[in-house]
């Protein structure tokens, strides 16, 4: 066997076992030992195969990967380690090189070992020229060591059965509150040691061992959604090694992390405001260009009041429910592509409710699968639907991070709260870590809750859409102004981040990170594309 070729079973044998080896001698705490370089060899064909067509031939032979090495707990730097993989995306122009970039796309628990592979979706070619490109993907997720609560997938059906995303009677609620526990309760017997240390500061730290890895002085990176918590964490306890650094899709981090029902409260608020949005934008285009045109706000509250009684049935048989639509409005609100489809299929649901109007008989609209990102609940900006992949971190990473009440007695009452507050995702939000996060076994975790004003000698570019279901743009404001030297650029565009769909919010970006000339803030800039042009 060559070289080369022993390389490529070691990737993929830590690829995908991603396992957790103990330290050699004392796990005490000690001096940090040094950090050993990056190890870049052929990726495993399993992982080159996830890689869309997109990606050429030429490109894909350029694309080399690693496991790095981190502590589990890095206050004890010498005890158990855990494998973070890597995938790189050379520069262009390596002779021009300025460094490296790194990528997280969100989530959390969004795999982003890939994301430097397709960087021309994200990146002008200046950037590409001048910057390896890699993406990883954090602790606990996919290929990294991933935290599993279950050991089979009838383990987790049986959870998952019973559990409601949007629990209304009193009966599904108590259902969902037994389920919950059941999957914390499976959480803390096998998730590992994992388990108290998922933080977004713990992974931040990784972030730092990985630049050394790489060789690189100071971090470049570029954060989507819950990635823009990583980013400005790293650039709060690693101020001085931060060069540049793009947030896109931003989270409140001072909310986020020190009260978690209040985030989730103005999360669903979010939801709200672009779902309102898109109602008026398609009434705006009309019927030509939006189905759903013609008074949509007071089509698609009807539409609720009359699934909340029971199911609707399209022409294929398909039955669709209360909880179906709420999930879909959410998790398509995520692109801007997938709106004109989405309001096409709300027609076909309103026309099967009322039969009587004399509506012509259509054919169901036909919608692609469902965005890869939990119908909405992940804070990600999606790649196609790719197979699920059994890890926890979601909830492994939130339940760390974000405070919230240790019982569930109160969850209904509070559901209820937020339902008027936010009628269509007030209660499909409370659903999520509000519920789960009460039992979750981890007590007193490391986390990171400040302060977030250190100020880095260049500016951190922040970057929010107007209409981002996901991050309000009230929380990329909020994100400016806590961080010690910010500029925002603004976005009138729906979808949740913007990155490589608008090609002025690039240009500026690109001019950034090349040349470190920050834009100037307060700009507000154009999407590439409408939703109903």
């Amino acid at each position: 066997m060559t070289s080369s070729s022993s390389l490529r079973v070691v990737l993929a044998s830590a690829l995908v076992l991603g396992t957790i080896v103990s330290g050699a001698g004392s796990a005490s705490a000690g001096p940090a030992p040094s950090v050993r370089p990056a190890a870049w060899g052929q990726c495993a064909d399993d992982v080159l195969a996830t890689l869309p067509s997109t990606v050429t031939p030429e490109e894909r032979a350029k694309l080399t990967c690693a496991v790095q090495e981190v502590p589990v707990d890095h206050s004890r730097p010498r005890g158990e380690k855990t494998g973070i993989a890597m995938m790189k995306r050379p520069a262009n122009d390596p002779a021009r090189k300025i460094g490296s970039i790194f990528l997280n796309p969100g989530g959390p628990g969004g795999s982003g070992l890939i994301r430097g592979a397709i960087a021309k979706n994200y990146f002008q070619p200046s950037v590409l020229d001048r910057f390896d490109v890699v993406g990883f993907d954090p602790r606990g997720v996919a290929r990294s060591a991933p935290m599993r609560c279950f050991r089979t997938q009838e383990e987790a059906a049986a959870v998952n059965d019973g559990w409601f995303s949007l629990p209304i009677t009193q009966a599904e609620i108590a259902s969902s509150i037994k389920q919950s526990k059941a999957y914390t309760d499976y959480c803390k017997i096998n998730a590992g040691p994992l388990l108290n240390h998922m933080s977004t500061e713990a992974v931040a730290r990784d972030l730092d061992v990985m630049r050394e890895a790489v060789g690189d002085a100071q971090l470049n990176f570029v954060g989507f959604s819950y990635g823009t918590l990583l980013g400005s964490t790293y650039a709060n306890i690693f101020p001085s090694r931060t060069r540049a650094m793009v947030i896109d899709g931003n989270v409140d981090p001072r909310l986020r992390l020190t009260d978690g029902a209040q985030y989730d409260r103005e999360r669903a608020r979010g939801f709200e405001i672009a779902l309102d949005a898109m109602l008026k934008r398609c009434d705006s285009a009309g019927v030509a260009k939006c189905a759903f045109a013609g008074d949509a706000r007071a089509k698609f509250e009807a539409l609720k009041v009359a699934l909340a009684k029971g199911p609707a049935t399209l022409p294929n048989g398909t039955k669709v429910t209360l909880s179906d639509v709420v999930g879909r409005v959410a998790g398509d609100l995520y692109s801007i592509a997938r709106i004109a489809p989405l309001a096409a299929w709300l027609q076909s649901i309103h026309n099967a409710l009322n039969p009587s109007l004399g509506f012509s008989v259509q054919s169901t609209v036909e919608l692609v699968a469902p965005l890869n990102n939990g119908a909405g609940r992940y804070d990600v900006d999606p790649l196609p639907d790719t197979p699920y992949t059994a890890d926890d971190s979601y909830y492994g990473v939130n339940c760390i991070d974000k405070p919230f009440s240790r019982t569930t007695r109160t969850w209904a009452a509070t559901a209820s709260k937020w339902e008027k507050e936010s009628p269509t995702f007030g209660r499909y939000q409370a659903a999520s870590d509000l519920l789960t996060c009460a039992t979750w076994p981890t007590r007193n975790p490391d986390r990171w809750i400040g302060p977030w004003n250190k100020k880095t000698k260049n500016p951190i570019v922040v970057v929010g859409n107007y209409y981002d279901p996901a991050t309000q743009y009230l929380f990329a404001q909020r994100m400016a102004k806590q961080l010690g030297n910010a500029r925002l650029i603004s976005v009138d565009a729906f979808g949740h981040c913007i990155l490589g769909r608008s090609a002025d919010t690039d240009a500026a970006v690109a001019r950034y990170l090349v040349d470190l000339v920050a834009p100037a803030d307060g700009q507000v800039f154009q999407p590439n594309v409408q939703p109903f042009a």
